[in-house]
């Protein structure tokens, strides 16, 4: 469309559409969307410290002892959602995690 001859509320229309067709066209240019990097499982029943504080977002040293000692207290983990039992783990933690979670039978 020329919009040399175009003036007033005609031009901005024009302007306007313009601008909103950019990113519908950029966006069926655009290549194939990055590869989703691979998330690092820990299982929270068989993992040391170093692993889980390193694997889990939000878990640090700390945290990661506290897993380990109700794990050992409770004879292991049953679910992935019995985590949030844990003293400084709550189910805000568990769900951020939830993908780099995994759980071997007790």
């Amino acid at each position: 469309m020329h919009t040399a001859h175009l003036a007033g509320p005609a031009l901005a229309r024009a302007l306007l559409v313009g601008m909103l067709a950019l990113p519908l066209a950029l966006s069926a240019q655009a290549a194939e969307p990055a590869p989703v990097a691979a998330v690092e499982k820990v299982d929270i029943n068989t993992a040391d410290e170093a692993a889980l504080a390193a694997a889990l977002k939000g878990v640090g040293l700390r945290k990661a002892a506290a897993i380990i000692e109700y794990r050992d207290q409770h004879g292991g983990f049953r679910t992935i959602d019995e985590l949030a039992n844990v003293r400084g783990i709550g189910l805000n933690t568990v769900d951020q995690n939830i993908e780099r979670l995994t759980l071997s039978q007790p």
